[in-house]
Order: structure tokens, then C-alpha cells, then sequence
């Protein structure tokens, strides 16, 4: 090959590789938009993954919600009562909203390290991996919304116009996962026992938060507790929807993106700084 062409070739082999580097870690709303179709494309194949071959496929989102609200109704209704006014909205939420947690954080540590054959290919963005996690769950969360609504209904006796800013608790809870799971999708990569920990911690995150119990019950410890925990505001805002047909505080979505989006940028700064090194160790 002559010489100019040589050079010609490796100044385009450059620039690409630059392009990449620069646009591999753009904010997260840019990400999406730019590579909706790969974002659909991971997100199928996740769910295909999951449910292939399964005689029921996505009717199986409903059955871990409802068994958990069978156990809980069962014991806290006739076993060990809890004076709690409609009981069954009220943990079904509390479920549904957890349940979409503690399902979508343990992918999305594993979302990097389990795709290496993809996070190898030049050009790919690793950045969408922890927000497909997340989606993919969220898909399950939104599968099982209509029993909630048909529960509020029945118990509480309707719904009101407060429904209409359950987008935006949606919206709160997606942002606290997305910073959550950049972080330890990162961590995970660095150190394999993040995934373990991850476990262990939401293991005790679960009696921390009120899923099944009222927080105005609380303890003085719990309580404080409560006040510092963005799945408990979450929550508080799920409820206020469907049990007291309220509109959420503005509270809940200032003080949950206070803490969300510092988790975010700070996953996607250290993703952008180390890249190749998160390349290399997958």
C-alpha cells in the first residue's frame, strides 16, 4: 500500500477511535436517544432469554407480587395483625415497588461483566447496559400496575385525579435505580464480591424500608432511618396515589434526584475516565 494511503487509513483508524471514546459516555437522556434501537434490541433479548420456552412467559411478573402479598396479607392480617387501613393496597404497592428494585439493581451489577463478548466490540456503548437492566424490570413492574389499580379500586373505593403523577413517582424511582446500578455495575467489575454484597444489602435494605409496615409505627431509630432512605419516600409517594388519592409532596421528587443524580454523573464520570480499563478487566 503506498505510503499516503497507509496514512490516510490510520488517521480515519484514529479518528473512529476517538469518536467512540468521546460519544461511548454521553449523559444518560443522550445515550437512550442515540441508541434507542440497541436499547429495544438488549431489551428483548433479555425478556426472550428469561422467558424462553416458559410455558406461562411474562405471566410469571405477576406471580412473585402476588405470592408475596398472599404471605404478607396472611400473616399480618390473621397471624400477627397489623392496624393498617387497607392492608392489601397498601403492601401490594409497597411490593410491586420493591419488587422492581431488588430485581433490577442485582442485574444491572452483572450487566457489564455478563456481556463481555459485547463490551469487546469497538464502538459498543457499555453505558446502555445498566439502563437496560433497569428497563427490563421495569417492564415487569408495569405488567402488574393494573392489578394495583383494580386492588386500589376495590379497596378504597375509586381513584381521583392524583393518578396522574404516578408517571412522575415512576420517573423518581427509575432515577434512584439508574444511579444506583451505574455505581455498582462499576464496582462489580473492579471487585466480583460486589455482586454478593449487593445481595446481602438488600437483604437488610428490605427490613429498613416500610414495604410491609406502617412508618408512622416505627421505632425513634427506624424512624430517622425512614427519613434518610429514597426507597421510603418512593414509596410514601406510591401510597399517597392509591390509598390516600393525594398528590405525592414535591418532596419526595427533589430529595430523590438530590441523591439520584450525584450517584448518576458520578457513574457515568468514572465510566467515561475508565473506560479502557473497564474493557480490559471484563
Amino acid at each position: 500500500m503506498p505510503e499516503h494511503r497507509k496514512d490516510h487509513a490510520l488517521d480515519r483508524a484514529k479518528r473512529r477511535d476517538q469518536d467512540w471514546r468521546r460519544d461511548q459516555w454521553r449523559p444518560l437522556i443522550h445515550i437512550c436517544l442515540q441508541w434507542n434501537d440497541l436499547l429495544l434490541a438488549l431489551l428483548a433479548r433479555d425478556l426472550k432469554m428469561r422467558y424462553q420456552r416458559s410455558a406461562i412467559g411474562l405471566g410469571w411478573s405477576l406471580m412473585r407480587p402476588l405470592s408475596q402479598l398472599l404471605v404478607f396479607s396472611l400473616i399480618f392480617r390473621h397471624v400477627l395483625p397489623l392496624d393498617i387501613p387497607h392492608y392489601t393496597t397498601f403492601v401490594f404497592s409497597g411490593v410491586l415497588a420493591w419488587g422492581w428494585l431488588s430485581t433490577a439493581v442485582p442485574a444491572a451489577t452483572t450487566s457489564i461483566t455478563g456481556s463481555s463478548e459485547l463490551v469487546r466490540r469497538p464502538g459498543f456503548p457499555i453505558g446502555v447496559l445498566p439502563v437496560v437492566a433497569v428497563i427490563t424490570q421495569a417492564v415487569h413492574f408495569l405488567l402488574a400496575l393494573p392489578l394495583l389499580f383494580i386492588i386500589s379500586y376495590i379497596e378504597t373505593g375509586g381513584l381521583t385525579s392524583s393518578v396522574a403523577a404516578l408517571p412522575l413517582v415512576f420517573l423518581a424511582q427509575a432515577l434512584f435505580m439508574m444511579g444506583l446500578s451505574y455505581l455498582v455495575a462499576i464496582a462489580h467489575v473492579h471487585f466480583r464480591d460486589t455482586q454478593h454484597l449487593v445481595g446481602v444489602v438488600l437483604m437488610l435494605a428490605f427490613y429498613l424500608t416500610p414495604v410491609f409496615y406502617s412508618p408512622l409505627k416505627a421505632s425513634e431509630p427506624m424512624a430517622l432511618i425512614h427519613t434518610w432512605n429514597p426507597m421510603a419516600w418512593i414509596l410514601e409517594g406510591y401510597r399517597a396515589i392509591f390509598i390516600e388519592h393525594a398528590w405525592p409532596s414535591a418532596a419526595i421528587y427533589w430529595k430523590t434526584a438530590l441523591v439520584s443524580l450525584p450517584m448518576l454523573f458520578a457513574g457515568i464520570w468514572l465510566v467515561e475516565r475508565g473506560s479502557a480499563r473497564l474493557v480490559d478487566e471484563v
